[in-house]
This record gives C-alpha cells, sequence and structure tokens, in this order.
C-alpha cells in the first residue's frame, strides 16, 4: 500500500540524467514529500528516460509496467530527452499518465500537484525545443563518495547521428561562481569526488569554438572554470566526464597535469579512426588531431587513463574503414574504449544515408572493438603494477575487501574494513586478479 505524498524515481541513460533525478528528488523531500525505492510501493513514479539507447521505448514500456506492478493505482510520469522526442508515443503507453518534455521537467513539482485537474490520461506537456534555452543547476548526493555536477547543458553541434540538440536544445552554462558553489555544497556533504557531466562541457560558456591559440569573445571558458574549482579546498577529486577532442586544449591538457585535484583521467570521443567516415558523421575534427591529442596527454601525463568513444557500423562504414579504424585504435595509447552500434535515429541526417550496414556485420564490429578494448585496459593496467597510488574506496565486496578507483581510474580491490569507505588511502598495486581488476596492498592514509 502507497503511502500519500510518496514517489519514486528511476534513471536511465548519462550522468547528466543523474544529476538532474537527484535535483528533482531533493526538490520532492524539501515539499514534504517521502521518496521510495522503484521497487517499492508509491503514489507517483517518475522515470526519467534516454534517447541514445536502441531500446529507448521497450525500457520505457519495462520501467512503467515495473512501477505499476507495485501500485495499480500510481501516477506514472515520463520525463527526459526519449520523453522529448517522442512525447505522443510515450503518452500512448498504457499506464503512463503524464509526459514532460525538455522545457516542463524542472517544473514536475508543480505538475505533480495538480495532477487530479489533468484530462484524462497520458497528457503531454511539451514545448518546440527552440524555446528550451534556460540553464537549470544540478548535481546528485546519495552516494557519499562521488557525485555528478551538471555545468553545461545542450549542444550546437550537428553530428549527423545525434539527436541530443533535438533533445535538449542548443548550447548554454552555469555561471563559475554558481559550479564553485555547489561543489563547495557537494564537500559539506562529505562528497570525496565529483565528475563534471554535461553534453558538451568542453564548450562551457556559451561563446564560439575554441581555437588552438585563440581565446574567444566571453567571459568565461571551460578553463576558467576548472582553475576556479581547482581553488575548492573541501573536495578531493574533480574528474572531467567527457570532453570533445577539438575542444581538449594544450591548456586544459596542461592544467590537469599539474593539478593535485583534477584527476589524470580523459574520456575523449573518437566515434571513428576513419577521416571519411568523421566527415559523413559531420565531426568537427580528424584522426590527425585526435592522435595529436592523445600524444599530448601521455607526453605531459604517461600515467593517465584515456578512454574513447566509438560508433560501429554506421552508414557507408566498410569492412576497410572499420579496419582502418581498427587499426588506428590498435597503435593509439588509450586505455579503453565504450563502444555503441549505430542505431537508426528519426529526423537526423544519418538516417537518409545510403550504405546501411547489416545488423549482424555491426554486432561483429563490436564485438572485435569490445575484445581490444578488454586488451588495452589489460595492458594499461599492467603499466600501473608495483607503483603505489591512491585510491578511493567505495564498495564493500566481501566483509574485509573494498573496491575503488585510483586517481588514474584503475580498479583496484584490498583488504581493508567497511569504515575506510568514502576515504582515500594509498595503495601499492600489485596483480591483476582474474575478473581484471588490479589487487593491491593497504599503505598509508592519504586523506
Amino acid at each position: 500500500m502507497a503511502t500519500p505524498k510518496s514517489i519514486a524515481f528511476h534513471t536511465l541513460g548519462c550522468k547528466l540524467n543523474y544529476s538532474e533525478t537527484s535535483a528533482l528528488r531533493n526538490q520532492f523531500e524539501q515539499a514534504g514529500y517521502t521518496v521510495v525505492n522503484y521497487n517499492d510501493p508509491a503514489e507517483f513514479y517518475v522515470l526519467n528516460t534516454c534517447s541514445v539507447t536502441d531500446f529507448a521505448d521497450k525500457k520505457c514500456r519495462y520501467e512503467v509496467r515495473r512501477a505499476l506492478r507495485h501500485n495499480a493505482d500510481a501516477k506514472v510520469i515520463v520525463i527526459g530527452c526519449y520523453a522529448q522526442l517522442k512525447p505522443q508515443e510515450i503518452a500512448a503507453i498504457e499506464g503512463v499518465d503524464l509526459v514532460l518534455g525538455a522545457g516542463e521537467k524542472f517544473n514536475l513539482l508543480k505538475h505533480v500537484e495538480s495532477m487530479n485537474s489533468l484530462q484524462g490520461e497520458g497528457t503531454v506537456l511539451d514545448s518546440e525545443i527552440q524555446s528550451v534555452n534556460s540553464f537549470i543547476d544540478a548535481f546528485s548526493f546519495g552516494d557519499r563518495t562521488r557525485s555528478f555536477l551538471k555545468v553545461q547543458d545542450g549542444c550546437d553541434y550537428k553530428c549527423s547521428f545525434c539527436t541530443i540538440p533535438l533533445a535538449r536544445g542548443k548550447s548554454r552554462s552555469d555561471t563559475v561562481d554558481n559550479v564553485v558553489a555547489n561543489a563547495k555544497k557537494i564537500g559539506e556533504m562529505g562528497v570525496k569526488e565529483i565528475v563534471l557531466t554535461g553534453v558538451n562541457i568542453g564548450d562551457f560558456g556559451n561563446g564560439t569554438e575554441v581555437l588552438e591559440g585563440i581565446r574567444p569573445k566571453k567571459e568565461d571558458l571551460f578553463i576558467d572554470l576548472i582553475k576556479a574549482l581547482d581553488r575548492v579546498d573541501n573536495i578531493e577529486r574533480f574528474r572531467i566526464s567527457s570532453i570533445e577532442p577539438n575542444l581538449c586544449s594544450e591548456e586544459i591538457i596542461e592544467f590537469v597535469a599539474s593539478s593535485k585535484r583534477f584527476m589524470p583521467h580523459f574520456h575523449m570521443p573518437l566515434q571513428s579512426g576513419s577521416n571519411e567516415m568523421l566527415k559523413l558523421m559531420r565531426r568537427r575534427y580528424k584522426r590527425e588531431l585526435y592522435a595529436d591529442r592523445v600524444a599530448r596527454i601521455k607526453d605531459k601525463m604517461p600515467h593517465c587513463c584515456i578512454g574513447v568513444d566509438v560508433i560501429v557500423g554506421f552508414p557507408g562504414e566498410t569492412e576497410a574503414h572499420f579496419k582502418e579504424t581498427f587499426e588506428f585504435l590498435l597503435d593509439l595509447d588509450i586505455s579503453y574504449l565504450h563502444v555503441f552500434t549505430y542505431s537508426e535515429r528519426e529526423n537526423t541526417l544519418a538516417a537518409t544515408m545510403p550504405g546501411i550496414v547489416e545488423m549482424g556485420e555491426r554486432k561483429r564490429r563490436n564485438k572485435q572493438l569490445r575484445i581490444l578494448s578488454d586488451k588495452k585496459r589489460h595492458q594499461f593496467y599492467l603499466t600501473q603494477l608495483q607503483s603505489s597510488r591512491p585510491v578511493l574506496f567505495e564498495t564493500e565486496i566481501t566483509d574485509g575487501q573494498l573496491t575503488g578507483f585510483t586517481d588514474n581510474y584503475v580498479k583496484v580491490i584490498t583488504e581493508a574494513s567497511n569504515d575506510m569507505r568514502n576515504s582515500i588511502h594509498e595503495v601499492h598495486l600489485t596483480e591483476i586478479n582474474s575478473q581484471g581488476t588490479v589487487t593491491g596492498v593497504l599503505d598509508t592514509v592519504v586523506v
């Protein structure tokens, strides 16, 4: 039986979605609602959706049914990117009461409190994405070790495969002062690590693109933001969630190399190692620039972890193009891959392109790159053995064993007591176990 004014949240997708869900949850707690687990009976269920997955519709339907199994009389609200892109499709799902587009999701509390006045099920409240131009700050909390802090939203890039500009609108940013204030709040909650999130965070400041050696005419750039955050003394660690290679400037790389708080860990989307494919994808760089960024990072920080996003099976990608990508990645000094199988998206240029790659072939290419990713990660881990690195302990695996990540994003397991969770300790890295995790021996306390 659901208690009155009880609400449950479930998030699909990216770190940005998680930060926004946390902000919404906090609004409801402050308004006197009881926030419960999504697996518990609730009066209201909120599903924050993603549009990147192939299975957005299937996942949405599944989560709606899951909510109603716990309370058949509950009100179900769907928000997020999928809700902006296909509101009528979601509204037609049995059990959905309200769909909120990008311009309305942060008015969720107001809409929930007036739901009794809605005209039947499947009500849609949305707006044209061109009118969505305000920035709403958010950060995740609940996990005492790490928080996702939203600093930027939307995107002005026109990549031919991507629906994010249609789902989130134009690029817009928080102010440096407000981000710093939020970081301090997070630190006061006892969180040790902040991951900066957004759609295109390297574009922070809403100005023109950063060109090598040229500073655009805008008040603050991403480099100004991270320099200000580096002075926040109650946060031990910052990570940059993802940054476009053309925006990952020499100045940013040098700053991270010299910083005590920004971790030696970059995640840069590549998408393809073929210049021909990059042009079809409408990416803003060539493979040579990407290779240059990796080389610059490794020159300044040989121990740095570098993650890469790649898309396989894009329209027109031949076996030769894929081989070009594979060999490019094989030669790069990178640490792991996030491999995405291309899937068609309505209202994108790529959906109209010739040269469709058969789905079985897309999956084969995906598997090949995932195997390469495992090898790259293993090789990177090998380079870190017999060194000592600071580890933020996060999770108890068994009694007397904790896992966490080093500053350069090596997953470590070691013997330690549970009361050491959310603390940073120096760990000597010894070997790689059968699960691919590095084992270590506890050294001296750092924080």
